[in-house]
């Protein structure tokens, strides 16, 4: 039994004849009868009166109207649906970040949101680790990284460039000076983040390449908490720069410049290499390549690929890896 039996069998019965349902359905009358025969037979009950000839039903013709009629009904919905999808009048899309990615996420978002309002977002936290699993295990369509994963599954797209920035209270000494040296901050009370990533290693080994002690007193669990505590007058802080623009606005916290610190980070857009995007997710990368476009730098969009052999762009150390990009 098919949908095409199924609009048969109510035509059938809605033009009360065979004739007219040939007419209305532009085929033969013999085609219309061996179709309703065809699907009697499958069925093994007879659906029309055969003494009849303004169709009629048999007790099992009028049981299989209604689901005839429900299963039609829903092939025009899901029909309608589909359309919907095209036209992004509906849908969902489902990323993944971490505390810090999802700041370069609110720009997009607000452009996303103008461009198809009727699109249903949902940003899920998770640890930057884990995003590369949960893209590959389906679980999510995109995820924003610090860093380059070196599967080759994954299809990463460079879409900004942020700094680290050493930042203090306004009463700090350092805070009305414009650069320290790294040698200058082996006394200071560093407020630390808990969660060990590719930056806490670089900065570590960047202060023991210049023989200068770190002190990270305080581990706290977040970027808020660290900024809010630093503008507390508690330390100083490492932390990136795109996470601090509103304190550095409102003077709540300085920034001073650190030679030997001056660390670049890329965010990066992923996804399966492979996968079938969803409309909504083609409309996405459509507005992240367009703000690009239209704001320049530090937002980009740039399409690597990482070699098999490769652990990223930037491995989990933060150490810079040489590699040769290959573009799409």
């Amino acid at each position: 039994m098919d949908l095409s039996q199924l609009e048969t069998f109510l035509a059938v019965l809605e033009e009360k004849g065979f004739s007219r349902a040939a007419q209305r359905l532009s085929r033969t009358q013999p085609a219309i009868s061996h179709t309703i025969r065809k699907l009697e037979e499958e069925l093994g009950e007879p659906l029309f009166e055969r003494s009849s000839r303004d169709g009629t039903l048999t007790a099992s013709g009028r049981l299989l109207r209604g689901y005839a009629e429900r299963l039609l009904r829903l092939r025009s919905e899901a029909a309608t649906a589909l359309g919907e999808l095209r036209s992004l009048e509906r849908g969902r899309l489902t990323i993944t970040a971490n505390e810090y990615t999802c700041l370069w996420l609110l720009p997009v978002l607000n452009a996303f949101r103008r461009v198809c309002p009727h699109i249903g977002v949902t940003v899920q936290r998770s640890l930057a680790s884990r995003i590369p699993d949960q893209l590959l295990e389906r679980a999510v369509e995109f995820g924003i990284l610090s860093f380059r994963p070196g599967d080759e599954r994954l299809r990463s797209i460079a879409v900004y460039t942020d700094t680290v920035a050493f930042v203090v209270d306004p009463h700090h000494p350092f805070a009305k000076q414009r650069e320290v040296s790294i040698r200058d901050l082996g006394a200071q009370n560093f407020v630390a983040h808990i969660v060990n990533s590719p930056l806490r290693e670089r900065v570590i080994e960047t202060f023991a390449r210049h023989h200068t002690p770190l002190n990270m007193g305080v581990e706290l669990p977040s970027l808020e908490a660290i900024k809010r505590f630093v503008a507390l007058g508690n330390g100083v802080a490492l932390v990136p720069g795109l996470t601090v623009q509103p304190e550095l606005a409102r003077g709540e916290l300085v920034q001073v410049a650190v030679p030997e610190l001056k660390i670049a980070r890329r965010l990066w857009l992923v996804h399966r290499a492979q996968a079938s995007l969803s409309h909504a997710g083609l409309a996405f990368l459509d507005v992240v390549r367009t703000l690009a476009a239209e704001r320049g730098h530090p937002f980009s969009w740039r399409v690597e690929q990482a070699a098999a052999q490769d652990v990223s762009a930037e491995d989990r150390t933060g150490k810079p890896r040489p590699h040769r990009l290959r573009r799409r």
